[in-house]
Formats: structure tokens, C-alpha cells, sequence
């Protein structure tokens, strides 16, 4: 076979050192090393630890203000309300820059970083139309070639509570969004059951991935996910549905956690969690033993939610060990396990990982192994989608076309 990159003096996380043949945009081959492969051109990437593009499995592209104007968080009046915040939202991006400009400041970022492939949720709904679908479309053709990007049509202003949003859901999928959500069928609707017959009639008649956002917490919020459980196996949509946030698993019982997570498991239903500060969220370790895939994304960064969020998913997985208490390796290669293969498993991703026949996505760390980069967080990254160098050191080195 014929090669066109060879990627020498690769460290793979058990410790050893084995050279990355790649063709066509995928691995071809992986060699011990001392058996180098030949005939090609050769990067040498000098015992740098390689792992698989980080996969950012749930953001915002059309709502973030990184690289625009500071805008300082206001909060809500009473506690953590999503229609407040919501109210906010408007209110900031009616004199942000434009969205175009935004998403794609934020797509550097995370690029830079080592985000390979990402899943976004973009506004869908009465208030807003199709318009910020169709800006970040054209962005995503953009940025081809550098990273691959899942668009879910996101209700943010609710599905029965905004005017024309259910039709709006079916023509966004038709327009190239790649699933639909919804937001907070009870709380936010009020009618857990007709916001989800939106939801899951789209899925069925589209043929596409449903990815829900539920801020509802304890009994409420399990009562919810039980419900989309129960939708899911009826349509037979197992391991096609995703519930976002899911805070409520983080304040119920572990009696009724253990019957929630069983559930999850027999429905093939993800769970994502950012691990937000000062909230209650899932108990990655309970879920993944109970057979549950969890991943994660950054969310928010520097928007009208909160201030913080830095684009990189590997102090995303920091994030989750350290308010999750891992320490030992096993648990800190689970965190990292969250922003990679776990990931790959809930976006449904083709060709993942460190293995012949996979896509050549991967990044260069300087750390010894998974746990060390962990906690290190090192810096000074190599990016590669596809087998071509696409960021390094923070910066995107080039663009498609």
C-alpha cells in the first residue's frame, strides 16, 4: 500500500513507541519501533504523547461571545431560571458582533485545542426562525476539512410555548441540521408529553438523532428522562437519543439513581455533563458502571449562561475528575474517556480512535501518559485532522480548500 504521511516515534498512552502510516485520511498502519514504514513523507513527532481528537460533544456556536466585546454576567433574580436567562440571551446577542464572526472565533478555539469533531446546538424557534441555522451552516461548509460538526435544531425558547417552532424543527432538519432537541419539557412547557411527541415525531419522520436539554432537577428531572427512555424503545431508537445536562441525577436518592441508570443502559439513552460549578450533575462513575454512556462538551463559553469556558477538552476532562473526586489512574482515564471514545459512542462517530482503518484525527501532547495529561493540562499541541497538521500551539495552521 502506498502512504502518504508517516508518523514517526508516536507514544501511545500504555508507554509504548510505534510509527502511524496514514492514506487517504486514515491510519493505514501502525508499526513497532523498530520497523519504520517507508516510501512516504515523514513527520517526526519525537516520542510525543498521541491521542484521538477530543470530541465536543454539546456547545453553542451561535450563542457565544468569545472574542467579542466583555459583557459582564447578570444574574437571575431569584435562583437559576432558564426563561430568565433565556430573556438575557436576547438581550446580549441583539448588540453582539455578528454570528458569523463569533462561531467562528469559537471554532478556532476549540480547534486549537484538539477538537476534532464537535456537536453543536443551534437556535430553532419562534424567536429566531431558521436565520442563526443558516449562518452557522454556512460556517461549518467553512471550516470542512478542519473539523466535523454535528447541528442539532435547539428550541431554545421552548416547542408549545413558541409559535411555529414544531414546524420549524421539520424544516431545519431539511435545511441540514443533523438532529433535533428539545428543552425542559416540563419546567419550560409545561407538557412533558406533547413537548416530546414534537420531539420524537420529528426524530421518526426525519430519520434523525434526538439530544434534549434538561436542566429539571431530582424527582422531576428523573421522571423526565424515565419518559424519553420510554419513547426511545418504543421508536426504537436505542443508543440515537441523548439527554443534555441531566442535573437531575445528580440530586436523587442512589436507590433511585441505580433504577434511573438501569433504565438509560436498556434504552442505549447518553447522558452529557459539563460538570457545571456550583450544581448538582451525574455521577459519571455510577452511570458508566451501570452500562451508561456519558460525554461531555464545554456548553457555554462566555455567553449569556456564564463567563467562564475556554474551549479545550481536556481541562473539560480536569473539570470532571476533579469535582468528581478522581484521583487514582483508572478513574482519571475514565475522565478522559468522557471527551474521547465515549464521545465518538454518543455522537455515533465513524472511524474513531487509534487503529488501522481509523480516521488519522489526533493530537500531540507533551505528558507522559492519559493521567498525567489530565491533571497537567499541557500545552503546545499538534493537531491533525485527517493526517494533515491543521493547529498548533493554539493556532490553526490551516484552512480548507
Amino acid at each position: 500500500m502506498a502512504f502518504d504521511t508517516i508518523f514517526l516515534n508516536a507514544r501511545f498512552d500504555g508507554g509504548t513507541r510505534q510509527h502511524i502510516a496514514v492514506a487517504n485520511g486514515r491510519i493505514a498502519a501502525i508499526a513497532p519501533a523498530d520497523q519504520p514504514p517507508a516510501g512516504a513523507e515523514t513527520v517526526d513527532l519525537k516520542d510525543a504523547l498521541v491521542v484521538p481528537g477530543f470530541v465536543e460533544g454539546h456547545i453553542h456556536l451561535d450563542t457565544s461571545f468569545y472574542g467579542d466585546a466583555w459583557r459582564p454576567h447578570k444574574p437571575c433574580t431569584d435562583g437559576f431560571n432558564v426563561h430568565e436567562r433565556v430573556a438575557f440571551q436576547a438581550e446580549n446577542m441583539a448588540v453582539s458582533a455578528p454570528m458569523d464572526v463569533r462561531a467562528r472565533n469559537q471554532l478556532d478555539l476549540c480547534i486549537g485545542h484538539g477538537t476534532t469533531q464537535m456537536r453543536s446546538h443551534v437556535m430553532v424557534d419562534g424567536s429566531v426562525g431558521l436565520k442563526s441555522l443558516e449562518t452557522i451552516l454556512r460556517v461549518r461548509e467553512e471550516y470542512k476539512g478542519l473539523i466535523d460538526i454535528q447541528l442539532v435544531a435547539f428550541p431554545q425558547s421552548g416547542i408549545l410555548s413558541s409559535p411555529g417552532t414544531p414546524q420549524l424543527l421539520d424544516e431545519a432538519i431539511g435545511l441540514g441540521a443533523n438532529l433535533v432537541g428539545g428543552l425542559d419539557p416540563a419546567s419550560f412547557d409545561r407538557d412533558v408529553e406533547k413537548h416530546l411527541d414534537v420531539v420524537f415525531g420529528v426524530a421518526d419522520r426525519r430519520g434523525v438523532d434526538v439530544d434534549i436539554h434538561l436542566h429539571d432537577m431530582g424527582t422531576l428531572g428523573a421522571f423526565e428522562i424515565e419518559q424519553i427512555a420510554a419513547r426511545t424503545r418504543a421508536l426504537g431508537m436505542e443508543g440515537h437519543v441523548a439527554v443534555s445536562h441531566a442535573y437531575g441525577l445528580g440530586d436523587i436518592t442512589a436507590d433511585y439513581l441505580k433504577k434511573i441508570a438501569d433504565v438509560l443502559a436498556r434504552s442505549g439513552v447518553a447522558i452529557m455533563t459539563n460538570a457545571p460549578g456550583a450544581r448538582p450533575f451525574p455521577p459519571i462513575l455510577a452511570l458508566r458502571k451501570a452500562g451508561v454512556t456519558v460525554f461531555s462538551g464545554n456548553d457555554n463559553i462566555r455567553d449569556s449562561w456564564w463567563p467562564y469556558g475556554d474551549g479545550d477538552m481536556l481541562r473539560r476532562a480536569t473539570t470532571l475528575g476533579y469535582r468528581s473526586g478522581f484521583n487514582i489512574d483508572e478513574e482519571l482515564r475514565a475522565a478522559f474517556d468522557v471527551v474521547t471514545a465515549s464521545g465518538a459512542k454518543a455522537l455515533r462517530l465513524e472511524g474513531y480512535g487509534l487503529q488501522v482503518g481509523a480516521k488519522a484525527d489526533f493530537v500531540t501532547l507533551n505528558a507522559e501518559h492519559v493521567p498525567e495529561a489530565i491533571v497537567a493540562v499541557p500545552q503546545g499541541r499538534s493537531v491533525y485532522k485527517e493526517g494533515r497538521l491543521v493547529a498548533a500551539h493554539g493556532r490553526i495552521a490551516r484552512k480548507s480548500g
